[in-house]
């Protein structure tokens, strides 16, 4: 507050305690603007000076930067009365007519089905109370499993990367949740979810919206969206009582239309990252509830704008939640992992000529996608969206979102191999001047040596001189057979640069299991549940024969990831094994062989 407003303050504090007009004072009242005879303006005045005094300090604490100080007492005590109005459901707009039309049009178009409709209106964001999958988010109704997998996979960057953030009750916050320290070398020691908290797993979720909120708003603003029906009954009780509170609110609340948004919907705007957070550890009860699937994917959209949403999309006409099914369209998932409800997984954007364009993905992301669509020569997947930040990727399928993630950044590296194949093409063609013929002239092929120290027996150099230019396929089969310490690619392991990882694939859906510990007290009862499934991944050098991986398989190693970027042991056990998500994780590693203990993982 400015001197003025303390002085105001404490006038009218002053005036507060007496019962009668202050005592004359050498400077008469009537100049200082007070009648002396007039009591009752004397406490008018008072309460006026009160009220201004009351009303500038809560501007203040409005429009103070949460973000400065974060964690310190006087930021605790500015955010508790800066949040005193945003209690769940207290506070925030009412969408206008115009508004809840075009958003609930946008989302399910006309003559949606009371069944689709019901699939998104009764999916919480909730934990799995599974020991093993505790890290995951159930799903309990088809549909929303994009919303779902795309938060998933922002949740298992936290927990795996930033755990260290987890266990702050107020974290410093960075200015950009999207510019971390860089990925490469990050390695977790252990797969052992059991030992999550629900504290460390709730400030992975508050963050993990956030940080998609506020990514949908240009990392500038984000918007919340929240229900009206839920209010100040819920404060101050423990968990499971304010989960009966909310549930007993929403008893009767159906969404069915776009009068039904209008009516119950409330929407806040923030543009700290602070306030967001502190907002949505606020609302987190509600996003709980069975609307939280569908609070949060009306939260994204608004967050980016509702123009601009459509703007992004090559068809605004159809509906983004898809008939018959109801599934989450490319369009949604694409909108929670890079900001942007564009409809295609490509790098950037397709020229059609004419000045028509089909719009891709426009950046790096944090968590990336692959499909099985590609396996099928429907898609193809770019890198922005294949090589992401973080080893974590939602998996699509014809009818579902999964995730799949590793535990250690360098799964995403190239081996030495591939490196120095790179090297050497890059060498070759910049000499090749036939236009990509493949072939370059001797005095050019002179400087490829050179340039990638490259030593060659002189009698394989004359031979391969002694036509007058060098074809690329003759000079690789010679790099190939070349030992690498001459700047070949021969490698005396016998492994050719082979990569040996273990990949781990969530599934939200509750399946029944029958693996080991996983059953019955009886051992041969299905237990319903999220599915965790380790993968160990033999993946070959790009240019490597198929048929040197034929007979090689490798072997299901138990626990965490030991080895940590070290290559897990290669044995002669069983043949390599396949399903569906083989195919999605070959568009990633090429002719990737895989291997796991019991149940084939399931992408539907």
């Amino acid at each position: 507050m400015s001197d003025q407003d303390d002085e105001d303050l404490r006038m009218a504090l002053r005036m507060s305690m007496q019962s009668a007009p202050e005592p004359k004072r050498s400077k008469p009242r009537e100049a200082s603007g007070v009648p002396a005879d007039s009591s009752g303006d004397t406490r008018r005045l008072q309460r006026e000076l009160m009220a201004a005094a009351a009303e500038k300090r809560l501007m203040a604490a409005k429009i103070a930067s949460p973000s400065k100080n974060y964690g310190s007492r006087s930021s605790e005590i500015s955010n508790k009365e800066s949040n005193l109005e945003g209690k769940m459901g207290n506070s925030g707009t009412e969408l206008s007519t115009e508004e809840s039309e075009k958003l609930f049009l946008m989302v399910f178009g006309t003559g949606v089905s009371k069944d689709i409709l019901s699939q998104w209106t009764n999916q919480g964001i909730r934990f799995s109370p599974d020991s093993e999958t505790s890290m995951g988010l159930v799903q309990h109704e088809g549909g929303p499993c994009g919303v779902l997998a795309a938060i998933q996979a922002f949740v298992l960057k936290y927990i795996l990367f930033f755990p260290d953030e987890l266990g702050k009750v107020a974290p410093n916050v960075p200015q950009n949740m999207g510019s971390r320290s860089s990925s490469k070398g990050r390695c977790v020691t252990s797969n052992s979810f059991a030992s999550l908290t629900e504290d460390a797993k709730a400030r992975a979720l508050v963050r993990s919206m956030g940080e998609i909120l506020f990514s949908c708003g240009n990392n500038k603003s984000a918007v919340i969206a929240t229900l009206n029906v839920v209010g100040n009954d819920s404060e101050g009780s423990k968990e499971g009582q304010t989960d009966e509170i909310i549930a007993k609110a929403l008893e009767t609340l159906v969404i069915e239309s776009a009068s039904d948004l209008q009516k119950n919907l409330r929407v806040e705007t923030h543009t700290s990252e602070a306030s967001i957070f502190h907002s949505l550890e606020e609302m987190i009860p509600v996003f709980q509830s069975r609307m939280g699937a569908m609070l949060f994917l009306v939260s994204a959209l608004l967050s980016r704008g509702l123009d601009a949403v459509q703007a992004d999309r090559d068809d605004p006409s159809l509906p983004l939640v898809t008939a018959p099914f109801g599934h989450a369209s490319q369009e949604i998932v694409n909108l929670l992992l890079c900001g942007q409800a564009v409809p295609n997984v490509f790098d950037g954007r397709m020229d059609l000529g004419g000045g028509m364009f089909l719009k891709g993905i426009a950046t790096t992301v944090e968590v990336g996608f692959l499909t099985l669509l590609e396996s099928l020569n429907f898609c193809k997947v770019g890198q922005f969206l294949k090589c992401p930040k973080w080893p974590i990727w939602v998996v699509g399928s014809e009818s579902h979102y999964t995730v799949l993630f590793a535990l250690d950044t360098t799964v995403q590296d190239e081996n030495e191999l591939e490196e120095r194949e790179s090297q050497i093409r890059k060498a070759f063609d910049a000499q090749d001047q036939s236009g990509g013929g493949g072939f370059i002239s001797v005095e050019g092929f002179h400087q490829v040596i050179r340039d990638t120290s490259i030593r060659l027996p002189p009698e394989k150099l004359e031979h391969l001189c002694s036509t007058g230019f060098i074809v690329w396929s003759e000079f690789w089969q010679l790099i190939l057979d070349l030992d690498k310490s001459l700047g070949g690619l021969k490698d005396s392991t016998g492994l050719m640069g082979k990569k040996v990882f273990d990949l781990y694939h969530f599934n939200g859906i509750a399946k029944s299991d029958l693996n080991g510990n996983q059953a019955g007290a009886g051992g041969d009862t299905p237990v319903q549940r999220p599915r965790l499934t380790k993968l160990t991944v033999s993946a070959p050098p790009r240019w490597t024969p198929e048929e040197f991986m034929a007979d090689t398989s490798v072997s299901s190693s138990s626990g965490g990831n030991e080895s940590c970027g070290k290559n897990t042991e290669l044995a002669k056990s069983e043949p390599p094994q396949h399903a569906p998500l083989v195919d999605c994780i070959r568009t990633r590693w090429p002719r990737g062989l895989c291997n796991w203990v019991g149940d084939p993982p399931s992408i539907v």
